[in-house]
């Protein structure tokens, strides 16, 4: 039986890096999969997944304009999918998080998404939060801050390194713009030890 997979962490925590090896372990069995990127994500370049050690491939891009459960009906009817990935999962809408669960409950498809749970100011993503609530199974990937304890929040830094507590909440970056740290240091405002 299909299940709709919410893997959630702070920044660096290999997301990318386990939905690229479970994608790779499909094909491996002759079974084909479905990878998603946001297209506002172009980091690695459009439709694109990088994973920070090296690994990468190539994924469908979506906005929160796309109907997320045609399109898969519809890659579906032309080749049957034993799974759809959804990287940077946090910036679904939550009408898509639905979509996806009728992906996992109509056309039997189990659905993975990985994603940050919260923002730079400690709020859930609109994706997250729906993963959060609608999902049929639920794990951490843990990560680890400057201290040594394990990273739940991220801090958002500018050029400098200084701690950003306002702005926008999405504003694509990496390891340069944020940093995963311990929800002590996160109230701190302390990036590095």
């Amino acid at each position: 039986m299909a299940k709709l997979y919410f893997y959630y962490s702070s920044m660096n925590a290999g997301k990318s890096t386990v939905l690229l090896q479970s994608s790779y372990n499909y094909g491996e069995r002759g079974l084909h999969t479905l990878k998603f990127t946001p297209a506002v994500d172009d980091r690695a370049g459009i439709g694109r997944i990088q994973s920070r050690i090296g690994l990468a491939g190539d994924a469908s891009t979506f906005t929160t304009a796309d109907n997320l459960l045609e399109r898969i009906r519809a890659e579906h009817a032309a080749r049957p999918l034993a799974c759809v990935l959804v990287d940077e999962a946090q910036f679904l809408g939550r009408e898509q998080v639905r979509q996806l669960s009728d992906v996992v409950d109509v056309l039997d498809i189990p659905v993975l998404c990985y994603g940050l749970r919260t923002d730079f100011q400690g709020n859930l993503f609109e994706g997250s939060a729906a993963l959060l609530a609608w999902a049929d199974a639920l794990t951490e990937i843990k990560t680890i801050c400057h201290c040594g304890r394990k990273a739940t929040m991220v801090l958002r830094v500018d050029a400098e390194g200084r701690v950003v507590r306002e702005g926008a909440q999405i504003e694509i970056g990496g390891n340069a713009r944020y940093v995963s740290v311990c929800r002590r240091h996160f109230k701190e405002g302390r990036a590095h030890a």
